[in-house]
């Protein structure tokens, strides 16, 4: 039961584009197409729980008290695993390498991916609960990625008003799903 309190929880009710505002930069720039947007929340669900389990072992086996040195190690964890990623990414599908662009690299610090390491370390979490609480908080990343480019692509195709064209009306749009993922806040 614990477990599933701890999905539900990350996925829907502490989402960490919508609900910490973790993540906004690929969260903004990833998502016009939901093809793009599958590409970028699996490259993020991979490094984000790579790179929690990684930095739990971490800090229990070599950093114990040392708190000082945890962003430092963490963020090169994280810069580590996201250049095997553009590696593996570039050999297997270079489509999504291209349409991944910039973003990609960005993974690297993407204060979602940081931020998730640091808060399995602050709340205590053993491996097992790490390895479910960032899995699930990369789901719900990607939920709220395809999500919107799916809301994006759709408002491609609606007669908007010029100046709410681009983002102005995606910003808009993004607050409103925001809104609509606070209506889970009474589940946990």
């Amino acid at each position: 039961m614990e477990y599933l309190i701890i999905v539900i929880s990350a996925i829907f009710v502490n989402n960490v584009v919508l609900s910490q505002f973790l993540g906004i930069c690929p969260f903004l720039g990833v998502s016009s197409k939901v093809n793009t947007s599958l590409g970028m929340g699996a490259a993020v669900t991979f490094v984000m729980t790579i790179a929690s389990i990684v930095t739990y072992l971490l800090q229990h086996f070599v950093l114990g008290s040392i708190e000082y040195m945890q962003t430092i190690v963490f963020i090169l964890v994280i810069a580590a695993l996201v250049q095997m990623v553009e590696i593996i990414l570039k050999k297997v599908s270079p489509s999504l390498y291209q349409a991944l662009g910039i973003f990609l690299p960005l993974i690297t610090t993407n204060c979602a991916v940081l931020g998730i390491a640091i808060l399995a370390v602050q709340k205590e979490y053993n491996l097992g609960q790490t390895v479910v609480f960032s899995a699930a908080t990369a789901i719900g990343f990607s939920l709220a990625l395809v999500l919107f480019a799916g809301l994006r692509e759709r408002l491609e195709l609606e007669n908007i008003p010029g100046a709410m064209k681009g983002m102005p009306i995606a910003l808009l749009t993004a607050g409103i799903l925001a809104m609509a993922f606070m209506g889970f806040s009474g589940l946990v």
